[in-house]
């Protein structure tokens, strides 16, 4: 197992942002896991999947920092023709799951195509796109608390809302069971409407960028990006750290941006689409920081 000290967390971010982690850890196995949790106990414990949808402070980061990039692996629990359930570790790759998902002609999940970062993140999340999200074929988690304990819940347990869960942050979704629909679907069609729904999805937003994805949920009945477009604000930049001018809800970085670039375009756009709209925008992203620290 890798442990690393003052590790910088820019190098583990989508936007390539972040100052060092204390102790950063990237287990490959639960035994792993709980032996870095025992080791470091006394530290404050931060989960970190893909990356994707986090901004990590500029600063030091005084914590625990455990990469679940390692911790992968699908495994077929049944499987009756007509349709099948899955146990998916947490640090598995959506690419990955989706790819595996094709080859065998299991439906459910098309609608996810193009989501980036890892599964556990995309269940803790609730990550939809195109009228599909994890809830919709997820039915049981299995979770470690901080002390290495672990219990499976059930769907009302996990308490799925929009871009979110009732599961506690301090949590870790260690694997999730789903169930897929086969056979009724064929693996053509499948792909078909995966290359269709990401060929979109690439013409409307800035997936080839450094981006944390969506900054800011969207509001009910309207979406934020929208909101942000109306403000006037696409293509405004502080620092290195610009609004797209693909998608205005996807905040990029264009070098060397920092966090505090970051955070202050944020509450540029929140205050501009208050003024204007009458609406508060909630992040959606991430914001890995110290306690105490604004």
């Amino acid at each position: 197992m890798k442990v690393s000290l003052d590790e910088p967390l820019s190098k583990h971010t989508s936007l390539a942002i972040g100052g060092p982690a204390r102790v950063f850890a990237a287990p490959s196995s639960l035994e792993e896991l709980n032996e870095v949790i025992a080791e470091w106990s006394g530290m404050p414990v931060v989960w970190l999947g893909g990356g994707t949808n986090a901004l990590a402070a500029d600063g030091p980061l005084e914590a625990l920092v455990i990469s679940t990039g390692n911790l992968r692996g699908i495994e077929m629990l049944s499987d009756n023709g007509t349709g099948a359930v899955l146990r998916v570790s947490c640090g598995e790759p959506m690419k990955k799951l989706l790819s595996f998902c094709l080859e065998r002609g299991l439906s459910g999940l098309e609608g996810l195509v193009g989501i980036p970062g890892s599964f556990g993140g995309a269940v803790k999340g609730n990550s939809g796109s195109n009228g599909i999200e994890v809830k919709d074929v997820v039915f049981s988690v299995c979770v470690m608390d901080k002390k290495g304990q672990t219990q499976r819940l059930n769907r009302e347990e996990i308490g799925f809302k929009y871009r979110g869960t009732s599961i506690n942050d301090s949590s870790l979704i260690v694997n999730a069971d789903l169930a897929l629909g086969k056979g009724k679907v064929s693996r053509e069609e499948i792909k078909k409407k995966m290359n269709e729904l990401f060929a979109q999805k690439r013409q409307t937003q800035p997936l080839l960028e450094k981006s944390a994805g969506c900054v800011f949920k969207n509001p009910p009945g309207c979406s934020a990006g929208q909101l942000i477009d109306q403000a006037g604000l696409k293509g405004t930049r502080i620092g290195d750290i610009e609004v797209s001018r693909k998608h205005a809800n996807f905040f990029i970085n264009l070098g060397k941006g920092t966090a505090q670039d970051f955070l202050a375009l944020m509450e540029l756009a929140s205050r501009k689409v208050k003024e204007q709209a009458g609406v508060m925008l909630v992040p959606e992203i991430r914001i890995l920081k110290n306690a105490g620290n604004r």
